[in-house]
This record gives C-alpha cells, structure tokens and sequence, in this order.
C-alpha cells in the first residue's frame, strides 16, 4: 500500500466504499522505497482487517496453513477455532445474520472446504453476508487429483454470489476486497475466495485497491418513480389489501420505514419464517406468519385479499402451498432488490427493483404527496373480516395430561422471562415453528433460522457466532434433539472460548416433524424416526452428562412445573454455556397446518377443525 493512502472501510450497512484514514495496526509505516512486500498469506490478513473484520471462525489445514501463521500475529481479528467446518459456517452465518455485518469463515482445500459447502447453501438460500475463504493445492497440481483436491470453484459456482480462484500473491487484495463488497451489498449473500497454497506463500507489493473494479455489478437499490406511482395506485383503490413481507427487510434495515407506511395506511403485516422481527409482533396490525404453520388469520388474509404488496419476498412454496389456487383474487406488488425474484413464482402486476427501505420510504412520501386521502381509509369492514379470523383461531395449544413438559410452554416461557432484547437461534423441524410463533419478536436481527434449505445442525454454532457478535445481547439455540446431535461439538468451542449462549433441547427422543408427517401421511407407520429406539429406559445420549463433559452447565426438566426455574438458572449463569434438555411428548404436533401441495384454503387449525374461508370476499361484503 502506498504510504498514507486512505484505507477502504465498510459504511455502517457493511458495504464498501467509505474511505477514512488508515487505523493503526491497520498499515505498516510509510516505505520509502513503495508498496510494502508481504506474502499472499499476509495480503490475506492484512485485507481482512482494512475492511473492519473483527472475527474469523475457522479449522485450519495444510493449503491454509500459511495463511494462519501471521492469523496468530493480528491484534485486530480474533480468530476462533470450531471442532467442525460446518460450525465455522454456520457460526459465520449467526455472526452476519444478528449484526447485519459480513461473516468471515476459513477452512482447508478438499473435505475442509466442501465441509463448507453446506453453511454457503444455507446462507445463499437465506441471503446471508458471507464470505468463505479457503486453501487450494498449489497452482501446478490443480487438475492431477492432489492431496485433498476439490474443485470448491466449480462446487459453489450455483450457490454463492461469486466464486474467485487466486493463483498469485498480486491478486489477493483485490479478490478479498471484491468479494467483501460483493458478499455485502445489493442482495446479500455467499461468496468464495480460494487461494492456492503458492500463492499464500509468495511475496508482491500490497497495493490496495481504489474500487472494487467489478464493471458488471452494479445493484439497483432507488426503485423508479413510475413504478412506486402505480403501486400506490394500487394500494388507493384496493379493498383488502395485505403486506407481505419477507428477509428481504431484515436484510435492508428497513424497520423503521416499514413501521411508519403500515401505520400510515392501516392495512394488515404478514412477516414471513424469515421476515420475523421485521414489523413488532405486539402491534395491532401484524397477523403473524403465514404458510404451512401460519397463523389462520395471516393465511386467511392473504387468500382473500385483492393486493398482495410484497416486499424482500420471495413468494416460497411453503408460504404459497399449492402456487394456482394462492391469493387467487389478489394483484401483486412486488418489490425485491433482486430482479430475479420478480415473477419468478406468481405473475406480477408492479414490479419494483429497488431495496427495501428505498421502496418503502418512497412509497411514503408518494402517499403523502399525492394521495393524503389514502391514509384515511382504515377499511373497516376488511379489518373486521381479519379481526373475527384472529379472534377464532388464535395461536394456542391444549395442554397435555403425559407430565412430560409441554413444548409450546417451555418456549413461550423462555420468551417471556428473557425478553425481546434476545437473539433466538433456531435448528429445524417442531421445535423451529413452535419457536417462530410462541417467541414474541419486536425487533429485527433477534430470530436466526435455517429458512430456505432447512440446515439441521444450524442453532448452535448460529448461537455461538450471534453471541460473538453481539456479547451483550442474551443468545438462546433453540434446538431439537435430532438437530444438536448435528453440531454439538461446539459446545466445546463455546467453553474454551467463553461464549455463553443458553440451548433449549426441545427432546422428544424423535426426528419430530419427520414424525408428524408419517402420523398424518403414513399411517403411523413411524419408519427410522425413533432416536431412541432399543433404549427406552435410557435417553441415549444423556444430554446432561454430555453438557457436563464438555464443561457447560447441564440441566433436565420434566415437567411444566420445573421450566421456569430451569430457564432463570440459565439466564443467571453467564461464565459458560448452558445446556437445558427439556423431556416433551413425541406425539406433540405443530398447528395450523397446510399440508404439502395442497391450498392455502385447506389449512388445519388443529386436527380436526379446517376454517372456512369462503364466502366474504366480494363488493357487498368486503368493501372499504
């Protein structure tokens, strides 16, 4: 780098571009002679910490280990090593997903990397800030089948942003500082940066770059004025109009916008799995999540509404069931910053490209410009129509007579004696859709899931890495039996490293939804989902004794009556984690439910009770 040259720094959205003077420790002392001469594996560090990166989860290896000797010498990154690769991702993934800034991974070439392979999907699906840095055999063996070879370029090319492949110490800056960019701006994501073993131990100049010098990137986030006009159009002249809205705001940091429109036009909120904590639970006008275990009055909403106004969603079968018969009366805005998303699922009548909080914050103004009339209309019969749905079929459960704990309980007490400060890590399965509706979200950033690939394995070591980034924050992994025996080994790193995150095994000795779906579709015929099965009067593993072998406190309630003691236990010890191995029912289901590939308009609010939806939907019943 030349000597007293501005330092590129990510802005406070994690983006690229804002210059300010180099910190020190940042850039070594003015060369006299030009550009400091570092080694690949140096250029890769030294990188890291000009864009602002404070944290690496990571394993190391052969190919990676040059750049892991001058790791050891940074007082700026701290580097945190998981028993896993898998962990590192995911660890990445809670890191960026709780503090909107990039996560940074690194493993070894051939099975450390493709150990990676699964976090990048997940994060891709989930359009997480993630940036992937791994080793490579040097440059003359690629392609003879060397000592861990794997073509990770070629592997991740359909599930990340970008893929690089550095084969010179030269070309080091500017890959990491492309592919930050890349990872943190227009729709966030994955993105890979494999450097070969040669090149991290050759020397060149550091120089780094004034841009990115990505010429075929350029995100659109201003959505064009013609287009935010026909929408409010639309928005003026609808009868039962809803806002669907997914991560795609979470991602944006358009709370506030969102908030202000909502309120403004009175129209119902429907958040998305992914979409939580976007618009407060606790306000009037939110109706929860719709999908395949929405809330009655989200799904109904939607099925009868006549606008569909989308944003940062991305219209997911989970949310749509069967695509022909959704929202079938609605029009639809959409609005993603993704051009890719529009259409692709349902055919759209306003197609806005732009980021969220610029579409929203325009959409408001173009309100209170030219249609003040617009924030009159509360519609009232359509608010009454939604108001009887979430009045009947509010989200609840019956309490069972097993005196084992009852799931929904444990997680709503959880909420309810932590608070909403909270971050809530979720693996998959019951456990995760019991956590997205009986966890009160007010605020974004606060529930990190597995939404578009269904990752068992994520809750812990997402946990760990929400809590590195966020310390004061109090961090919960909701987890299920089947899930943390995925990745709890990293409750191994939690304790060396002093990261105390509280995890809830939500036990019911099975792979529960796998469970549910054989009750309902298989005739009970409960094939391979048993954990427990030839041992069951013995919980193998015990999970108490396994939190105690690695160093965590271990705790197991049986009962409703010992949840809130345990919970408070958990809340008060902060010098390590905490592992709570709640005993529930195995036949314990999740409702509402709309099964696979069936209507929306099917949807189960229990058993044996489907609500009707039919009937008030036209001018004389529903009109504003």
């Amino acid at each position: 780098m030349a000597a007293n040259a501005p330092s590129v720094r990510p802005t406070p959205g994690g983006t690229v571009g804002q210059t300010t003077q180099p910190h020190p420790g940042t850039v070594a002392a003015a060369q006299p002679t030009g550009p400091e001469v570092l080694t690949g594996a140096e250029a890769i560090v030294r990188s890291l910490e000009i864009l602002g990166v404070d944290t690496v989860f990571g394993l190391p290896g052969g190919t990676i280990l040059p750049t892991y000797d001058p790791l050891m010498d940074s007082t700026r990154i701290r580097h945190i090593l998981v028993r896993h690769e898998q962990g590192a991702g995911h660890a990445a993934e809670g890191y960026a997903a709780a503090t909107g800034r990039v996560g940074v991974c690194m493993a070894t070439s051939g099975p450390g990397a493709t150990n990676l392979l699964t976090p990048i999907a997940d994060a891709h699906m989930d359009s997480v800030p993630l940036l992937a840095i791994t080793g490579q055999q040097s440059s003359k063996l690629l392609g003879t089948d060397a000592f861990q070879e794997a073509d990770i370029v070629g592997m991740t090319m359909p599930i990340t942003k970008h893929s690089f492949l550095v084969k010179t110490a030269e070309e080091i800056p500017q890959a990491i500082m492309s592919a930050y960019h890349i990872a943190s701006t227009g729709r966030p994501g994955p993105v890979l940066v494999d450097v070969t073993k040669d090149a991290q131990q050759a020397s060149a100049p550091f120089v780094w770059p004034t841009d990115p010098q990505l010429p075929g990137y350029r995100p659109v986030l201003k959505p064009h004025a013609k287009q935010i006009r026909e929408a409010t159009r639309l928005i003026a002249q609808a009868k039962r109009p809803v806002f669907y809205i997914g991560g795609g705001v979470v991602r944006s940091r358009a709370e506030a916008e969102l908030l202000r429109l909502v309120e403004a036009l009175r129209i119902p909120v429907v958040t998305t799995l992914m979409g939580l904590g976007s618009f407060p639970d606790s306000h009037p006008m939110h109706l929860g999540m719709p999908g395949m275990h929405g809330s009655v009055s989200a799904v109904g909403a939607m099925q009868k509404s006549d606008l569909l106004i989308a944003v940062g969603a991305r219209f997911d079968d989970r949310v749509t069931g069967h695509l022909p018969s959704f929202a079938p009366h609605a029009k639809v805005i959409h609005a993603d910053i993704d051009p890719a998303e529009i259409g692709k699922n349902r055919e759209v009548d306003v197609p806005i490209v732009g980021d969220a909080a610029e579409v929203l914050e325009d959409l408001f103004q173009e309100f209170r410009s030219n249609l003040p009339e617009a924030f009159e209309q509360s519609r009232p019969k359509w608010w009454t129509q939604v108001e009887q749905w979430r009045e009947t079929y509010p989200l609840g459960y019956e309490h069972t007579d097993t005196g084992l704990c009852d799931p929904q309980y444990v997680i709503k007490r959880i909420s309810e004696l932590t608070g909403p400060e909270a971050v809530y890590a979720a693996g998959v399965g019951q456990h995760q859709m019991w956590a997205s509706q009986f966890i009160s979200f007010e605020r974004p950033r606060s529930w990190l899931n597995s939404g578009g690939a269904g990752t068992m394995g994520y809750s812990v070591p997402a946990a760990m890495g929400a809590k590195v980034g966020e310390p004061d924050r109090v961090v919960w992994a909701i987890d299920g039996d089947g899930c943390f025996q995925m990745t709890n080994q990293e409750l191994a790193t939690c304790v060396i490293n002093h990261i105390p995150i509280k995890v809830a095994i939500i036990n019911n000795s099975s792979l529960g939804m796998v469970r549910q779906w054989q009750t309902l579709f298989y005739a009970g015929r409960y094939s391979n989902s048993d954990l427990n099965t030839g041992h069951e009067t013995v919980r193998v593993p015990d999970f108490v004794k396994l939190a105690e072998a690695y160093g965590a406190l271990g705790l197991r309630v049986e009962s409703n009556a010992d949840v809130d003691e345990a919970i408070r236990t958990a809340l008060e010890t902060n010098d390590r984690p905490v592992v709570i191995d709640f005993t529930v029912p195995a036949d314990t289901m999740v409702w509402p439910m709309v099964s696979a590939g069936v209507s929306n308009d099917e949807i189960q609010y229990a058993r044996d009770l489907r609500p009707d939806f039919a009937g008030e939907e036209d001018e004389e019943g529903l009109d504003r």
